[in-house]
C-alpha cells in the first residue's frame, strides 16, 4: 500500500451554523490512522455513521494519520463529505 497524501498544516471547512458542520483537519502522528472527534446534536442516533462516514472520507480522497474534529450542527452526509475533502485539500497546500 502507498504513503498516501500529506496533511501539511491543519486546516478547516464550513460554518457553525445550523445544518452544516465546522469541520478541522491536523496531521496526526505517524501510523496513527484517522482519528475522529465528534459534537454533535444527534451524536445519540448518528455519532457511529458519521465518524465512520468522516473516516471512509478521509481514506477515500487517499490521507492518512489525520484528526477530524467535526463541530455537526444537523449536516446531511453530502455536507459532511464536502467539508471534510475541502478541509484536506486546503490543508495539504503550502500556507
Amino acid at each position: 500500500m502507498g504513503e498516501g497524501k500529506k496533511l501539511l498544516r491543519e486546516a478547516t471547512a464550513g460554518f457553525e451554523e445550523k445544518n452544516d458542520a465546522l469541520v478541522t483537519v491536523a496531521p496526526g502522528v505517524a501510523g496513527s490512522g484517522v482519528e475522529v472527534e465528534l459534537s454533535s446534536p444527534v451524536m445519540l442516533h448518528f455519532g457511529k455513521h458519521i465518524k465512520a462516514l468522516a473516516a471512509d472520507t478521509v481514506a477515500a480522497v487517499g490521507y492518512k494519520d489525520v484528526k477530524v474534529t467535526i463541530k455537526d450542527k444537523g449536516a446531511w452526509d453530502y455536507t459532511l463529505n464536502a467539508r471534510i475533502v475541502a478541509a484536506l485539500e486546503r490543508g495539504a497546500k503550502n500556507a
